[in-house]
C-alpha cells in the first residue's frame, strides 16, 4: 500500500467513525425526533445542515466538471440552484413551517383537505427522492472506488451500508448533527485545493478574484486550438435549453421535499427564514468556488497534460484511466496527446484536481473525505424523506392511525434500510451522469410540488381536485418528456430531458387553476388559514381582518 492510499483511507475511516458516533449519540427515541429533530435546531446549525443536505455529489463532484466541459452553458446549474433557494426561502419554507406539519405530503393533505392528494404527494416524494438518491449513491461509488482501488459497484454498496446505518438509527435528529459535521468537512475539503491552485497559477490566494485572469488565458488557448470558446454562450445547447434548465432547477429546488423538511426542524417561522439566509451563505462558499475550480483545472489540463508525450503522461492519469472515467488515446498517431484526444468525465474533475495540480497526499485524502461527506449527507436526507412518506404519510395517516411511537419508528427505520438498498442496486448501473440524474429529480419536483406548494400558500382558491389534477398532470408531462427526449430524440425548441420541468410545472399550474375554478371553493376556514400563513407568527388573519397577538411580542 502506498502512502497516499493510507492517508486517504485514514481520513475516510475517521470521518465515517465521526458520523456513526454522532448517530449513536443522537439516536431518535420518539417520532418527533425521527421526523423533525423535535423542532429544536437553531437557525445557524440548520443552515449548515441545509448546506450539507443541499451540496450533494452533483454539486461537490459534478458541478465544477460540468462547467469545465460546458463553459458558459454550465452556469445554468449555479444560477438555477442558487435562485431556487431564494424562491424557497421567501415563498414557501417559512409558510410551511408556520403550518406546523411534519412533512410536505402532510401539509398538502391538510391544506387541501384531501387524503388522495396526500397519498399522491407521498408517492411523488418517494419517486423524486429515489431518483435523486441514485445520483448520490453513484457518486459515493466513484469516490470509494477510487479511494479503495475497487470497482465503482463495490464502492456504491459500501456507501449503502453506511447510509442505511446512520440514517435509520438517528432519524432527522441524528442526520441534522451528522450533516453539520459533514458540512464542515466538505467545505474545508472543497476550498483548500482551489485556494492552493489559485496561489500556484496567479500568486493570489483568493480564487473568487483571481480566476478571471485564467479565463482570459483560456480564451487565447481555445482560439489557438480551434475549439469551442469557454466563455461563449449556447455552444453546447440552445438558448431555450439554457433557460428551461435554469427554470427547472429553480422550481425544483423550491419543491424538493427533503430540503423543505429541514425547515420543519426549527422552532419558529422566523428561524425558518434565518435558516434560509444562513444556508445561502454556506452554499455560496461552494457555488462561488465552482467556476474557479473549472477554470483552473481546464487550464492545467490544457497546458500541462495536453501536448505531453503519450508515453510520458503524469502518473495520476493511469489511476483514473483504470476507473473508466478518463480516456487518453493517440488517435492521430503522432505520439503527442492532443486536447481533443483527452476525454475526462465531468464527474471526476473535482476528485482528480488535487492530483492534477500535484497538491500532495493530504489534500487528495481530504478531497475524498469531502466528496464522501457531500454524497452521504444528501443521501441521508433523501432517505429520511422516503421514510417519512412511507411511515408517516402512508402507514400512519392512511393504514394504521393508532400505531404506537415504537411501531412508527420501526416502520420508519426499515423503510430507510430497504430504500437505501434498492437505490444502491439501481445505482450500480446508473441511467445517466450524476448531474443528469439529479436534474431529472429537480424536473419531477418542479412539475409536482412547486405548483402545489406555491398555489397552496399564495392562492386561497386552489382546492383538492385542483391539486390532484395538477400534480398528476405535472408528473405525467415531466416523465413523458424525459423519456421522449432521452430515448426518443424528441425535443421542443432544443430543450432536452434535463429541462423537462418547464413543461411539467406549466401544465400543472394551468391544470390546477382550471380545475379549481371549475369546482367548489375550499371552506372559509381553510381560506383564512392560507392567508394567515403569509403573515409573521405574531400576526394572524381571522374573518377577513388582521389580528396581532400581543402575547407573542412579549
Amino acid at each position: 500500500m502506498d502512502t497516499q492510499f493510507l492517508v486517504s483511507l485514514a481520513l475516510i475511516v475517521a470521518t465515517f467513525g465521526l458520523y456513526i458516533g454522532i448517530a449513536i449519540f443522537n439516536k431518535a427515541k420518539e417520532t418527533s425526533d425521527f421526523y423533525v429533530a423535535n423542532r429544536s435546531v437553531s437557525s445557524v446549525y440548520n443552515g449548515m445542515a441545509i448546506g450539507a443536505d443541499w451540496m450533494s455529489a452533483a454539486s461537490f463532484i459534478g458541478m465544477a466538471g460540468t462547467i469545465m466541459i460546458l463553459g458558459y452553458d454550465g452556469l445554468a446549474y449555479i444560477m438555477g440552484w442558487t435562485g431556487g433557494y431564494l424562491l424557497l426561502t421567501f415563498l414557501i419554507a417559512p409558510q410551511l413551517r408556520k403550518y406546523g406539519r411534519y412533512t410536505v405530503p402532510e401539509f398538502i393533505g391538510d391544506r387541501y383537505q384531501s387524503d388522495v392528494a396526500r397519498l399522491i404527494a407521498a408517492l411523488a416524494t418517494i419517486i423524486i427522492s429515489f431518483t435523486y438518491s441514485i445520483g448520490q449513491l453513484s457518486g459515493s461509488g466513484v469516490v470509494i472506488g477510487r479511494l479503495l482501488e475497487v470497482n465503482t459497484a463495490t464502492g456504491t454498496m459500501i456507501g449503502v451500508v453506511l447510509i442505511a446505518f446512520y440514517s435509520a438509527l438517528g432519524g432527522m435528529k441524528g442526520i441534522t448533527w451528522t450533516q453539520v459535521a459533514q458540512y464542515v468537512i466538505l467545505i474545508t475539503a472543497y476550498l483548500i485545493p482551489v485556494i492552493f491552485m489559485s496561489l500556484q497559477l496567479t500568486n493570489n490566494p483568493i480564487p473568487w478574484l483571481s480566476y478571471g485572469e485564467i479565463v482570459g488565458q483560456l480564451q487565447d488557448l481555445d482560439k489557438q486550438l480551434g475549439v469551442s470558446e469557454y466563455v461563449v454562450p449556447f455552444t453546447e445547447a440552445t438558448k431555450w435549453q439554457f433557460l428551461a434548465l435554469l427554470f427547472t432547477l429553480m422550481a425544483g429546488t423550491a419543491g424538493l421535499p427533503h430540503v423543505i423538511g429541514r425547515f420543519f426542524t426549527v422552532p419558529t417561522m422566523k428561524a425558518a427564514r434565518w435558516s434560509g439566509a444562513w444556508a445561502l451563505l454556506f452554499i455560496g462558499l461552494l457555488y462561488l468556488s465552482a467556476p474557479a475550480y473549472a477554470a483552473f483545472s481546464r487550464f492545467i489540463l490544457m497546458t500541462k497534460v495536453a501536448g505531453s508525450s503519450i508515453n510520458n503522461l503524469p502518473a495520476w492519469t493511469s489511476s483514473w484511466v483504470d476507473t473508466g472515467q478518463l480516456s487518453v488515446a493517440d488517435q492521430n498517431g503522432d505520439g503527442i496527446l492532443q486536447w481533443t484526444e483527452l476525454i475526462i468525465s465531468k464527474d471526476i474533475v473535482v476528485m482528480a484536481t488535487p492530483e492534477i495540480a500535484d497538491l500532495g497526499i493530504f489534500v487528495i485524502g481530504l478531497m475524498a473525505a469531502g466528496a464522501m461527506a457531500a454524497a452521504l449527507s444528501t443521501a441521508g436526507g433523501l432517505m429520511i424523506s422516503i421514510s417519512a412518506a412511507l411511515s408517516h404519510d402512508i402507514y400512519f395517516r392512511s393504514i394504521n392511525p393508532n400505531a404506537s411511537d415504537k411501531k412508527r419508528l420501526s416502520v420508519g427505520r426499515w423503510s430507510i434500510i430497504i430504500a437505501t438498498v434498492v437505490a444502491g442496486l439501481v445505482a450500480l448501473n446508473p441511467p445517466g451522469a450524476i448531474t443528469q440524474i439529479v436534474a431529472w429529480a429537480f424536473a419531477l419536483a418542479s412539475g409536482s410540488f412547486f405548483p402545489a406548494l406555491v398555489l397552496g400558500v399564495w392562492w386561497k382558491r386552489s382546492n383538492g381536485p385542483g391539486v390532484i389534477a395538477g400534480m398528476l398532470t405535472g408528473l405525467t408531462v415531466t416523465l413523458a418528456y424525459i423519456f421522449a427526449a432521452k430515448y426518443g430524440g424528441f425535443t421542443i425548441l432544443g430543450i432536452i430531458d434535463t429541462g423537462a420541468g418547464v413543461f411539467g410545472a406549466t401544465s400543472a399550474i394551468i391544470t390546477n387553476i382550471i380545475v379549481s375554478l371549475a369546482t367548489q371553493a375550499p371552506p372559509q376556514k381553510i381560506q383564512d388559514e392560507v392567508i394567515d400563513l403569509r403573515y409573521p407568527e405574531q400576526i394572524t388573519y381571522k374573518n377577513g381582518e388582521v389580528w396581532i397577538d400581543e402575547s407573542k411580542n412579549a
